[in-house]
């Protein structure tokens, strides 16, 4: 989920740009830049830092997990594999 807190400052920041003769639209055109914003980062399928943190720690583990299975496995396949005695 996109923090709304972000699209609000973006939003001051576009219409605090805008030369000095539109300072009466900046009002409206905040309101516009919000609306802008909020629906091309919907578009975009953002996610929050937190929720990529989270996904990435969990993808860790699970190569960690993965790593030490396959290193298991080669361990069992060693033992398998009957020894020549010629």
């Amino acid at each position: 989920m996109l923090d709304m807190r972000l699209i609000d400052e973006l939003s001051r920041k576009l219409s605090a740009a805008l030369p000095p003769g539109l300072s009466r639209l900046r009002e409206e055109s905040e309101q516009q830049f919000r609306m802008v914003l909020s629906r091309a980062f919907e578009r975009v399928n953002l996610v929050t830092r937190e929720e990529f943190d989270a996904q990435a720690a969990v993808l860790a583990r699970t190569r960690e997990k993965l790593e030490s299975l396959v290193a298991q496995l080669e361990e069992l396949e060693k033992r398998s594999v009957p020894h020549d005695t010629h």
